[in-house]
């Protein structure tokens, strides 16, 4: 995801010139990971820029907080006001969306509660994560041999920076051997998540996911394919998946903010399906992306004008 600079960032309640958004080297999130983030995504719709999901991202970030201890001096509503202002700001039609809270400069040691809870906006262009001919060709994906933190390590279900060395060390390892992304395992051998997006496989005309509670991210994007799912009358079941469901499916793909709807084409270089897009894969990503982009009813009230 490369970054193109935008003309502000809002930063602890006042837009700050993108250049001058800057903290101490000695910031406690830098050395010790104190942080929780959220990756939002503003489209462009005929009626304008329109933001998919506010209110449950920003739900989502007060609850990272609240599980790293983190006191937020800023409501939910003032946290989506901010949040609409800066896309506005800075002009977006369509965007990316960064808010960060993260334990600030004041005390050097790994107890956080002397250092100030610190919180910007960021947004700045991006388009399809994985390029535009993934969403049709698909990707390739590899099994990492990084395990997905066990539930009593860490707060998975929080969206906390330092979750994301497992995440960081996973895409490092499956880009050295050619592969786009990896499918990460949790502590049992259930196949998780991807390093930074949830995972969906298809057998027949059933669809199943992993359950929460399970190592997994309560993704936004995951709550819309279950609500498409169910539009569609399609069988969806929450499961823990065994590596060979995986293996043996008709269909893969993974969901997320960045991601999209991702179809994955082949596993350790062995084609999944047909080894392209399938058909349910390509059913759900249309009505996702035509929903968000305001090409069809936005019949779950996902979207929220700028």
């Amino acid at each position: 995801m490369n970054l193109e600079k935008s003309e502000v960032i809002w930063m602890n309640g006042e837009f700050i010139p993108w250049d001058k958004a800057q903290v101490h080297v000695l910031t406690h999130a830098l050395h010790y990971a104190t942080s929780v983030f959220e990756g939002m995504r503003a489209y462009a719709t005929p009626r304008g820029a329109a933001i998919v999901r506010l209110a449950d991202h920003v739900r989502r970030l007060e609850h990272s907080c609240r599980l790293l201890y983190m006191p937020l001096e800023y409501s939910g509503v003032e946290l989506g006001e901010a949040i609409r202002a800066t896309v506005k700001k800075n002009h977006f039609k369509s965007c990316y969306i960064r808010p960060l809270v993260f334990r600030g400069y004041s005390a050097l040691g790994v107890d956080p509660s002397r250092c100030p809870v610190e919180v910007v906006i960021a947004t700045f262009a991006h388009g399809a994560h994985f390029g535009d001919e993934a969403r049709e060709q698909g990707i390739d994906c590899c099994f990492s041999s990084w395990r997905r933190v066990a539930p009593d390590t860490l707060p998975v279900m929080a969206k906390a920076s330092g979750n994301y060395t497992n995440s960081a060390l996973a895409i490092l390892e499956a880009k050295r051997h050619g592969y786009h992304d990896a499918i990460l395992l949790d502590v049992d051998g259930y196949a998780a998540e991807s390093h930074g997006a949830n995972m969906f496989v298809v057998h027949g005309e059933t669809l199943y996911t992993p359950p929460l509670g399970h190592s997994v991210l309560s993704g936004i994007t995951r709550r819309c394919v279950l609500a498409l799912a169910n539009d569609t009358k399609l069988t969806v079941v929450e499961q823990r998946l065994a590596r060979e469901m995986v293996v043996t499916a008709d269909e893969v793909f993974l969901t997320g903010t960045a991601a999209e709807i991702t179809p994955v084409r082949s596993l350790e270089q062995r084609p999944v399906g047909s080894g392209g897009r399938g058909p349910i894969t390509k059913e759900l990503q249309a009505q996702y992306l035509g929903i968000v982009r305001g090409e069809l009813e936005d019949r779950h009230g996902w979207l929220t004008l700028v």
